[in-house]
């Protein structure tokens, strides 16, 4: 049986590059978005490239969506990668912002990170081995007002991904985060392709190489 690996946050950038890498490299793929009708010929490219792929449909923001897409996901094999590729984005300066937005943003860019990770973290732990991988972004580093809710999720994943590192830090679970520090395009360093392929490689780091954080600068 393939092993599974199940991408938060499906899509045409980021996430398809992903998808590619692991499923060109024999992984089952369990794809979450939260309207997977859009993406009808992503996935019959994927498919004809030889690609399993199943579908869930899910809202990343609400607890118990997310939790039983992942759950039905894992019925009938246990994930070996789990993959949280979300983002709300809204832009604005601070004080543009409408405050409930930005807890909305919140919960899609940092508790559906935590949600998905809870949903596997036992299954992981059982089978002794296990990759919860995060895409950060450089606003996390180097923070935009022009993108101010979007910065702040991505140092609160950031910080997700460092504490939840130390958490399971005596487990063969391992929790990275693939920063991406400048603007995702096809034919460029930043082609999603090749972020992909950074995914794939931070997954298959030896123990003694591994650090929780890859800045990826262009490839």
């Amino acid at each position: 049986m393939k092993p599974l690996c199940i991408i938060v946050g499906f899509g045409t950038g980021v996430g398809l590059g992903v998808a590619r890498a692991f499923g060109q490299a024999g992984f089952q793929l369990g794809l979450i978005a939260r309207n997977i009708s859009k993406y009808t010929g992503t996935l019959q490219s994927l498919e004809e490239a030889g690609i399993d792929a199943t579908f869930e449909t899910a809202d990343v923001s609400n607890e118990k969506s997310l939790t039983d897409a992942i759950t039905k996901l894992q019925q009938s094999q246990k994930v070996e990668v789990l993959i949280y590729n979300v983002v709300s984005p809204t832009y604005g300066k601070p004080t543009s912002l409408d405050a409930e937005q930005v807890v909305q943003d919140f919960r899609a860019n940092v508790v559906g990170a935590l949600v998905a990770s809870k949903a596997v973290v036992p299954n992981m732990i059982s089978q002794g081995h296990g990759s919860i991988l995060f895409t950060g972004g450089g606003w996390a580093h180097y923070p935009w007002d022009e993108a101010a809710s979007i910065s702040i999720g991505k140092a609160g994943l950031r910080s997700l991904a460092f504490t939840l590192a130390q958490e399971l830090a005596n487990t063969n679970v391992r929790i990275g985060l693939v920063s991406v520090m400048g603007q995702v395009a096809p034919d460029t360093p930043f082609d999603p392709d090749k972020i992909g392929g950074a995914f794939l490689a931070m997954h298959r780091q030896s123990k003694d190489e591994y650090q929780t954080e890859m800045l990826f600068k262009g490839g």
